[in-house]
């Protein structure tokens, strides 16, 4: 069988699974299984795929037609301007969270040697991408999984911010180290209630980093408490919140001294982050 039939009986497969984007997710699946590009792909469909390779592909598209991520079954994803390693321990990095790390830039545009904390760091995507930007900025990262913490690991040696990076296995309510200029958080902000209702791909995804509580604010308050005390003096507080939270967000902020700047809206037009102060 060539490389053509393969990918051509791959997208079928997926076809018949409902997966929207079967035709793109095919290609992709079979440039993991023989590790060449698309390109390559392309200039070379009339090729024969070994059996091995083969044997793998078909693999890769029984997983993707039970719905899991792309981004789970070849270990990587592109986030800002880089690729990032995941599995299945971190959240997926999307594109909506990109506005953490433009907003940051730009509220640090003339700035130097600033500290930066981030509250769940998961993957890294968004301090590593900051860190890369800004040459002379630290960061601290911390997570209550040790299995993100080592994909962080992964990807700070991988964009070679790791000796400007330090990270440590803790949840938010027993963090004390140090005092920071900027904090900035993607947390849980899913209703519990809701977890159920997501769709098919994001169940695949680790509950932890995505459950919000009864109310889906219960991660945002801790991480607005503690951000207050490890919060430098007119330091920046950035926040990824739901599209639907931003006044509850906003009072909880007020109430423990943050003073707001701005809400920034995400590629598909929601609310997506909150910019606070420290007063």
């Amino acid at each position: 069988m060539n490389i053509h039939t393969a990918l051509k009986n791959g997208q079928s497969v997926l076809q018949n699974y409902n997966i929207k984007s079967a035709e793109l997710d095919s290609e992709i699946l079979m440039s993991k299984a023989i590790s060449k590009d698309k390109k390559y792909i392309i200039l070379n469909s009339n090729k024969p795929i070994k059996k091995s390779e083969l044997d793998y592909f078909k693999i890769l598209i029984q997983e993707r037609a039970k719905n899991n991520p792309i981004a789970y079954l070849i270990k990587k994803k592109d986030f800002w301007k880089y690729e990032f390693t995941v599995n299945r321990n971190v959240l997926i990095p999307r594109p909506d969270s990109e506005v953490l790390v433009e907003v940051t830039l730009k509220l640090t545009k003339n700035r130097n040697n600033l500290r930066i904390l981030d509250i769940g760091i998961g993957s890294g995507c968004i301090l590593i991408s900051i860190l890369r930007e800004k040459k002379n900025f630290i960061g601290t990262g911390i997570d209550i999984s040790n299995k993100s913490l080592q994909i962080s690991r992964i990807n700070s040696h991988k964009l070679r911010v790791n000796n400007r990076l330090k990270l440590y296995k803790s949840n938010i309510d027993n963090f004390r180290t140090g005092k920071y200029d900027l904090i900035l958080s993607n947390p849980p902000y899913i209703k519990k209630y809701d977890l159920k209702c997501l769709e098919k791909d994001i169940s695949f995804e680790p509950k932890e980093a995505l459950d919000g509580g009864y109310d889906g604010l219960s991660e945002i308050r801790k991480v607005i408490k503690k951000s207050s005390e490890l919060i430098k003096r007119k330091g920046y507080l950035v926040l990824e919140i739901g599209s639907n939270q931003k006044n509850k967000v906003k009072k909880i902020l007020q109430s423990k001294g943050f003073y707001i700047e701005r809400v920034v809206k995400d590629l598909s037009n929601h609310e997506r982050c909150i910019v606070s102060s420290k007063i």
